[in-house]
């Protein structure tokens, strides 16, 4: 039913909630879990030095974040993958779950952008809108 669930990672205790019902669902059915983690795209010169290590710290928290749940999964019985990408959160796991064919999107309620998000519209809401695939949201 199930043969590959996205789990979005952000940091947030509601994402690791997220991962933890994503974890349990990847073991009752042997899916695939991909981690996926999104961090905002970065404007300036892109051959500035600033440009270069603001992406490159960015980059660095959003491989702590995977590794941090990868840690969580112990020994796992299924195929674990992973994506880091720059850009809009939502666009992100949309385009994520489309490309790799995914059957499930899994992620919190709320992220660690939650100002943000009442203001604009959650990137749940987004997500569940947009996405081609089921969505569970975890609160």
């Amino acid at each position: 039913m199930y043969a590959s669930i996205i789990v979005a990672l952000d940091g947030s205790e509601q994402s690791m909630l997220a991962f933890n019902h994503a974890r349990a669902i990847a073991e009752c059915f042997g899916s695939k879990l991909i981690l996926v983690h999104a961090f905002p795209r970065t404007s300036g010169l892109r051959d500035s030095t600033e440009y270069n290590n603001l992406v490159a710290r960015r980059t660095k928290e959003g491989q702590a974040i995977i590794e941090k749940a990868r840690e969580h999964l112990g020994q796992s019985s299924f195929e674990v993958e992973e994506d880091l990408l720059e850009g809009p959160a939502a666009e992100a796991i949309i385009s994520v779950a489309a490309i790799r064919k995914s059957d499930l999107i899994v992620m919190g309620s709320r992220g660690m952008g939650s100002l943000k998000g009442a203001v604009f519209g959650s990137v749940s809401a987004k997500v569940s809108h947009d996405a081609t695939c089921p969505v569970m949201v975890i609160r």
